[in-house]
């Protein structure tokens, strides 16, 4: 084994160890203050293994193949990063937390799928990641144990297990017609596999409802609202891109497939406005964050679709670096809510304004990461309806990031939450690094996912068609402000709150997954993921308890 193919697995190892070790009870009462080194083994791996020939381990019906390219390095990096910057965050937040222990082990849980998703490159590895990370993330949404807490955790893993269902029994579809469980073998017979149409359909709809395609959205607001500000921002910015690394995974982008191509445009395109016209009828910060992800998210897929529609094979990269300046930014912009409480209206400016680069910097304000993100999947929107609607989407980024930053300063405590330390560095420190770090690491990456991006994105063109959407955005917003018009006041996760019993019906969705039982049965490889799924799941229960 290389030393890049031993980085993979440290990089995997190194949270799961970490999890083992909570079982003392002296090594748990102290890991809080450890959440921030467990994924530096990831950063390095995407710094320096990419590339790097696969490696396996464990034996049938285990063996997991583990493998880095580019995109992957990539999303990795950044996730890395996010995960580093909460977890310090959290290790601050959470010192006079009563549960910040369990808090913990769900953590690890959360953040070992994670990493594990992004370097998978066997189905069967792929799906036992991808559930590990989407099922953890429940205890981290639940953990304030208020009414909230759990109304919210119980519709998300409702939704959750409705997602997963969908996603196994695709993967199952993918991998019947080869002998072979690698992704890329998969994948390349998927355009010729007589089951490619059910398979497209359940892994859109499965990576659909972990990215929040409307209306399977509707978990977003209400668990990113409920959960603790350092779980809301790994959740926004880096779990959610385990559903978008699913779909640069698992489409044949080898081959033009106009039609999914063009469904999944249009089932983009409704959530990037969407997520907008709801997103401006929030009151609460991280309401207003939940719904711009349920707008990027949708925009993603939309650059996705056209990809796939052209069969071109520049989309993981051009996807991928967009999705990368997203996870940066939304997990800075939710550890800025934390600051703001933290140091109160006095000194708010020094909060609000480094978070209003980057706010609109996500609607693709020149010369920051997102207008280089913009540029990145220029080619892929084309020039014709849909990059317009992409652009108008932009615009209303930058109103729905106006209107969060209206809210984050209306929303401040005109005394700090600790009135004893009015600029907590456990708090700052973490929110200024990642602010940098969503300025910085674009401008560094760029050349390598978009060669020759900077000619166009610096041009007098480029510069003009990421400033006119920031533009339109500002005079909507300042219409608003001049002449006020009372919005409705829209509950958050829209229509399941608008549902009567939504919470149980929501829970009830987890049943979809008895109906996979036929297809587990087909392979014996998926029914070993959900064993050792439920092993890990049920020892991070009991290290919380």
């Amino acid at each position: 084994m290389t030393g890049a193919g031993l980085l993979l697995l440290v990089a995997l190892a190194v949270p799961l160890v970490m999890l083992a070790a909570c079982l003392s009870p002296r090594v748990r009462a102290r890991m809080p203050s450890l959440l921030a080194w467990a994924p530096v083994p990831a950063l390095a791996a995407a710094l320096f293994a990419a590339g790097a020939e696969p490696v396996e381990f464990l034996a049938p019906p285990l063996r997991a193949t583990l493998a880095l390219d580019g995109t992957g390095a990539l999303l990795l990096g950044v996730a890395a990063l996010l995960w580093i910057a909460a977890g310090a965050y959290a290790s601050a937040s959470l010192q006079e937390d009563q549960n910040s222990r369990s808090f913990a082990a769900w953590w690890l849980l959360a953040l070992a799928g994670n990493i594990g998703v992004f370097m998978a490159a066997d189905v069967a590895s792929f799906y036992l990641f991808f559930a590990m990370g989407s099922l953890s993330a429940y205890g981290l949404i639940a953990h304030d144990g208020t009414a909230r807490a759990w109304r919210a955790g119980a519709v998300y893993v409702g939704l959750a297990l409705l997602g997963e269902a969908c996603v196994l029994m695709g993967l199952v579809l993918v991998s019947a017609p080869t002998n072979s469980l690698l992704i890329h073998d998969a994948v390349a017979a998927l355009p010729t596999s007589p089951w490619r149409d059910a398979a497209m359909a359940l892994l859109i709809a499965g990576f659909g409802l972990k990215i929040g395609l409307v209306p399977l959205h509707v978990w977003m607001p209400l668990a990113y609202t409920a959960a603790p500000i350092p779980a809301a921002a790994v959740l926004s910015g880096a779990a959610v891109k385990s559903g978008v690394i699913g779909l640069i995974r698992f489409m044949p982008f080898a081959a033009a497939l106009p039609d999914w191509g063009g469904t999944l445009v249009v089932a983009g395109l409704v959530p990037a406005f969407y997520g907008v016209a709801i997103g401006i009828t929030q009151t609460n910060p991280k309401t207003i964050l939940a719904y711009s992800s349920v707008s990027q998210m949708g925009l993603i897929a939309a650059v996705i679709g056209m990809g796939l529609a052209a069969g071109d094979a520049s989309t993981p990269s051009a996807a991928g670096f967009y999705a990368a300046h997203h996870v940066l930014v939304k997990g800075a912009l939710f550890l800025a809510i934390g600051v703001v409480a933290a140091t109160g209206a006095r000194n708010l400016w020094p909060a609000v304004l480094p978070a209003t680069v980057i706010a609109l910097g996500l609607a693709g304000l020149p010369f920051t990461g997102g207008a280089f993100a913009k540029a990145a999947v220029k080619d892929l929107l084309g020039a014709g309806l849909v990059s317009f609607l992409a652009a108008l989407s932009a615009a209303g980024t930058t109103l729905l990031m106006l209107h969060f930053l209206q809210r984050l300063e209306a929303t401040a405590p005109e005394e700090p939450e600790d009135a004893d330390d009015t600029s907590p560095a456990g708090l700052t420190l973490p929110w200024l690094a990642l602010a940098g770090a969503s300025i910085v690491v674009p401008w560094a990456l760029f050349p390598a996912y978009v060669p020759g991006g900077f000619e166009y994105a610096l041009s007098l063109s480029g510069l003009w068609a990421s400033l006119w959407p920031v533009l339109v955005g500002g005079l909507i917003a300042f219409a608003f402000w001049r002449w006020p018009r009372r919005l409705p006041q829209l509950p958050e996760g829209d229509i399941v709150a608008a549902l009567p019993q939504a919470t149980r019906r929501a829970v009830a969705l987890g049943a979809t997954l008895e109906q996979a039982d036929t297809l587990l049965r087909l392979w014996p490889v998926a029914g070993v993921s959900l064993l050792t799924l439920t092993i890990l799941l049920g020892a991070a229960m009991a290290i919380g308890n």
